[in-house]
């Protein structure tokens, strides 16, 4: 068989696994959820399995068991008590009258009219007020995200269908650490089983890594966030909604934080928009970007280092370029799912294509990777 026979083949194989992946694409992100949870749960597990009682170590099955129940309690926990405060938040900010906060600010925002005006920025015939009114009623439009609650209401079936797949796929996954190994290895064509197999081992580390990181960058950027807010004089309801919204959106690498601040600011201002401006209202605004920058300061010293530089092996460049077209291809989902694709692509082009100059340039860190988990 020459060589272009075999790019055929490879390439008509190629499209085969992308229509399959697409075509069965809900079970795939059951499967990758599942395994999600089993990278979350592992050192959980492991801690357990060191358990002895009445000297004897707790079964697999009861430590996967003992895990999962621990997972969900932890989401069912979130889910009752966090989220009915970002419901209730949302409605509170969908039900403000847009007019009624740009009138409030009537003095500000005349004093910015004129110093746009005054330095050409702004047309004569411009009105600040309108163009204030315009935009801030497109960014308090929260319709959308009632009408996703009331559609997941009315999916129920659905999500216990998803639920129940996840659940029993991940205790599998919990019970036995080389199981997604195993069946990889199982559908891998022959002579390949080797390649493979070190890709599965550095994608798995690597992985695990990256979604404890994220996971505990997350809930700590919320809890330095609602603490601050709290201590600057935010109602602790509204501090909790700004703290998981930031700490959600801080996913996203490099644009997500200025997300979270511009919601958090957002609220800060509907929410205390009774409140004389020049007294209260803007100092209030002051604290609580400075809340925002401290915490991301202690975010972008300390949290990402950890979690980037230990996990990622890749230079901030190339992290930011991925994000970018991850962006343009997929939108926001696409960046918050642009580090771990790229790190698996990473290690299946440095498994398969390492003779190629490029390859190895852009897989460099993956050999320290490899040393520090051996």
């Amino acid at each position: 068989m020459n060589s272009v026979s075999r790019y055929i083949i490879g390439g008509v194989a190629v499209a085969v696994v992308v229509f399959l992946c697409w075509y069965f694409s809900s079970i795939i992100a059951y499967v990758a959820v599942a395994v999600v949870i089993s990278f979350l749960g592992r050192p959980l597990i492991d801690r357990l399995r060191r358990v002895k009682i009445r000297g004897r170590r707790l079964g697999d099955g009861l430590c996967a068991a003992v895990t999962l129940v621990c997972v969900w309690l932890v989401a069912i926990f979130f889910f009752c008590t966090v989220i009915p405060l970002v419901i209730h938040e949302f409605r509170s900010l969908s039900d403000i009258s847009v007019a009624g906060v740009v009138n409030s600010l009537d003095e500000p925002l005349r004093e910015l009219e004129k110093g746009l005006k005054y330095f050409g920025i702004m047309e004569d015939d411009q009105n600040v007020k309108d163009f204030v009114v315009e935009n801030l009623s497109s960014v308090l439009d929260f319709s959308g995200v009632k009408n996703v609650f009331g559609s997941v209401a009315g999916t129920v079936s659905g999500i216990f269908i998803a639920l129940f797949s996840v659940s029993f796929m991940a205790f599998f996954f919990l019970k036995d650490s080389k199981l997604f190994y195993r069946m990889m290895i199982a559908i891998t064509p022959s002579g390949y089983e080797e390649g493979v197999a070190n890709a599965l081992d550095s994608i798995q580390r690597l992985l695990m890594r990256y979604f404890i990181g994220i996971t505990l960058e997350v809930i700590i950027v919320m809890t330095l966030n609602v603490v601050g807010l709290s201590i600057v004089g935010v109602a602790f309801v509204h501090a909790v909604v700004i703290g998981l919204i930031t700490g959600i959106t801080n996913v996203i690498p490099y644009l997500g934080p200025i997300l979270g601040a511009v919601f958090g600011l957002l609220v800060g201002l509907v929410t205390h928009i009774d409140m004389d401006f020049n007294t209260v209202l803007l100092p209030m605004l002051i604290y609580m970007t400075i809340v925002f920058c401290v915490t991301q300061l202690i975010d972008n010293i300390v949290l990402q280092p950890l979690i980037y530089g230990n996990s990622v092996y890749a230079h901030p460049l190339e992290i930011f370029l991925v994000l970018l077209v991850a962006g343009n291809l997929a939108g926001i989902p696409g960046m918050i799912l642009a580090i771990p694709g790229y790190t698996v692509l990473r290690v299946i082009l440095r498994e398969f294509f390492n003779k190629y100059k490029l390859v190895k340039s852009l897989t460099r860190g993956l050999d320290v990777s490899d040393s520090e988990g051996k």
